[in-house]
């Protein structure tokens, strides 16, 4: 049916709680799914001898010790043995209708990138595969609990075995890499399918503790700006609002509105520049000079911290 490819962090602590629980759903999409594990990171060797694995532990590395992506997706076409191939990262979970999307969309076409947004979920603990009703459940508190992330946030792709054959000098684990490798087919006028409707990717949360700046290193550091650099800036950076079709319940269609996606993108860096300015040029300034006033009459950040949350949550730029 389909090789999935992956790379995964250290089997340590919770990450190998959370990368053993999506290996194993995997596993179990299908009788004739074949699993490849590339990397040498502490513990993959002995996860892929237990869990019956493929394995190759030689990729190449930068200095950082990220990965590149050339490294990953080229042995990995090379190596399997199925037509069509799925980089997930080793964080999702995903259940049977992964599979069932994915023989749909490859019945209709012959050569195609599949993407779709994941839900965010807290697990902290083994999942229990034994359970005959395991993937409803999980599916079912999901939908409950989770919060499906936007187009920008994108975690797997199926694809037919060769479609990606060149690449910049990109990295995974940080910014933009993911994001021109769905330009990619589609400048070569290929379908590229949204699943998000037909597919529940669970993303288990974690934290960023592998960067020194956490989350936002990962997101500001040098190796996402020279991800930027190498994919050719925003023109060759797409997100799941450029897939050329959706797939929801009425089936596959286009999506005829996928052209807009880069204007939208304009609009929101636009908006974030001018709220940068206002934050940098005007309000924090003016809380500067009016700190030693404010503090006088009481209006203190922890003072008015019950005030704040109370408040709906703002989304962040990028959501919007």
């Amino acid at each position: 049916m389909l090789t999935f490819f992956t790379t995964a962090k250290p089997f340590v602590g919770h990450s190998a709680i959370i990368q053993r629980n999506a290996l194993e759903s995997w596993r179990r999409l299908d009788p004739d799914i074949e699993i490849i594990l590339l990397g040498d990171d502490l513990g993959v060797a002995e996860v892929c001898q237990e869990l019956n694995l493929r394995y190759e532990p030689k990729i190449e590395r930068k200095e950082n010790g990220t990965k590149t992506v050339r490294s990953v997706f080229g042995q990995a076409q090379q190596m399997a043995r199925r037509e069509h191939v799925c980089y997930c990262n080793c964080d999702i979970v995903l259940t049977a209708d992964f599979a069932r999307a994915f023989k749909t969309v490859r019945a209709k076409f012959d050569k195609f990138l599949m993407v779709g947004r994941r839900w965010d979920l807290d697990i902290s603990r083994p999942l229990d595969f034994s359970l005959p009703d395991w993937q409803q459940s999980l599916v079912a508190r999901t939908h409950r609990e989770g919060f499906q992330r936007l187009h920008y946030n994108i975690d797997y792709f199926a694809f037919h075995r060769g479609l990606y054959r060149e690449f910049p000098d990109l990295v995974i684990g940080r910014n933009h890499w993911d994001q021109w490798l769905v330009w990619k087919p589609a400048a070569e006028g290929l379908p590229v399918v949204d699943a998000s409707q037909a597919v529940c990717a669970v993303h288990q949360n974690h934290d960023y503790s592998y960067h020194p700046q956490g989350l936002a290193g990962v997101w500001n550091d040098e190796a996402t700006r020279a991800n930027f650099r190498a994919a050719g800036g925003w023109r060759h950076l797409h997100t799941i609002e450029d897939a050329t079709y959706s797939f929801g319940p009425a089936g596959i269609r286009p999506n005829r509105f996928f052209w807009l996606a880069p204007a939208k993108r304009r609009v929101r860096r636009a908006r974030h520049a001018v709220r940068s300015f206002f934050r940098t040029r005007l309000w924090h300034p003016f809380l500067d000079k009016t700190r030693s006033l404010r503090y006088a009459v009481g209006l203190r950040k922890d003072s008015l911290e019950p005030l704040r949350r109370r408040k709906t949550p703002r989304r962040h730029w990028l959501d919007q």
